[in-house]
């Protein structure tokens, strides 16, 4: 069996280390740090005075921690704000957003689980950026 890791998992090299999807969109970063068949870990950032579009996802539900500043979240027409350590629980179909209103970055650990995780699986309602699917 093939191993990813060095013998010492604090030395571990570059070669060695999987390398999965690291994406910047109009919002900020997002970074894949693991992608199995029944769910992907992404760390998303999100750069102040910036939001996610007004969105759903017919294939799965998202699972939000909190790592870094405050984002607002939006979940089916409900606003609330989040700090360090708090989550929320997004299920399929919801509509959701994630704004940055503070002057850090908002970092969140986004676990995903359901059928399929691809990032076509996106039903944009309202979208600041005018990407594909979302109304003009």
């Amino acid at each position: 069996m093939q191993s990813f890791f060095a013998a010492n998992p604090h030395e571990q090299s570059a070669a060695m280390t999987p390398r999965f999807a690291f994406e910047t969109r109009p919002w900020g970063t997002f970074e894949v740090l693991l992608d199995e068949p029944c769910y992907k870990v992404k760390r998303l950032c999100v750069q102040p005075g910036q939001r996610l579009s007004l969105q759903s996802h017919r294939h799965r539900s998202e699972h939000w921690v909190v790592v870094s500043g405050r984002p607002t979240i939006h979940l089916d027409g409900q606003t609330c704000e989040l700090g360090y350590g708090e989550s929320v629980f997004v299920p399929a179909g919801m509509r959701h957003r994630v704004a940055n209103h503070g002057a850090e970055p908002v970092v969140i650990m986004e676990v995903q689980i359901g059928e399929s995780f691809e990032e076509t699986d996106i039903i944009r309602y309202e979208d600041d950026y005018r990407r594909h699917g979302a109304p003009a």
